[in-house]
């Protein structure tokens, strides 16, 4: 059992903490109220990102007392929108939210996951009709460790989970959510995720 927060109540957020308080986690979800944020970090081992991307490196860093020596799991896309609301464009080209919330919280053991998926996929990768990927990026190995367990947690099969490396590697992750707007506009929000095929 680990103790959890889950930043950000939308769907995102509130999918991940069902499905970690159904796999016998001890789960805390915050609003976007500093207040409830700080409260529900202070007291976590492990915190979720589930905040929208574009405002997530303002909200993290003003916890960060609450979030030194934590890991900190950012499943968040910064993007620039485009005029129907889906993503048009990388909020940091040349680098990404993750390797920013690593730079700005260097206390902090920061690793970027489950952002290549359309969220339900997040908590249900058996429901798709082939076995998709989730990707690791981090520069701590036991932390990156700690999130795999998580992963299995969701139902996610070893074999499905590729270690990308350091946190670097996020910004080849973060990328893909410019697939995303084209696939949605093809097939609707029909579950989907990236996978490797070998």
């Amino acid at each position: 059992m680990t103790r959890i927060a889950v930043l950000g109540n939308g769907r995102v957020g509130g999918s991940l903490a069902l499905a970690l308080t159904r796999a016998g986690h001890e789960v805390t979800v915050a609003d976007r109220s500093p207040d409830s944020a700080a409260d529900a970090a202070r007291t976590a081992r492990l915190v979720i990102n589930a905040t929208p991307g574009a405002g997530s490196l303002e909200r993290l860093v003003a916890l960060r007392e609450e979030l030194r020596d934590k890991i900190l799991v950012d499943v968040s896309n910064a993007t620039v929108d485009g005029p129907d609301g889906l993503p048009a464009d990388l909020l940091y080209p040349g680098s990404s939210i993750a390797e920013q919330l690593q730079e700005a919280l260097p206390e902090t053991r920061v690793v970027k996951t489950l952002n290549t998926m359309l969220y339900t996929v997040m908590t249900a990768p058996t429901a798709l009709a082939q076995p998709p990927t989730v990707f690791l990026s981090g520069d701590d190995t036991d932390a990156k460790q700690v999130v795999r367990g998580l992963l299995t947690d969701l139902s996610w099969q070893q074999e499905w989970i590729t270690d990308l490396g350091g946190i670097e590697t996020a910004r080849a992750a973060e990328a893909a959510i410019l697939f995303v707007p084209h696939v949605i506009r093809s097939s609707g929000f029909t579950p989907f995720a990236v996978s490797i095929t070998r």
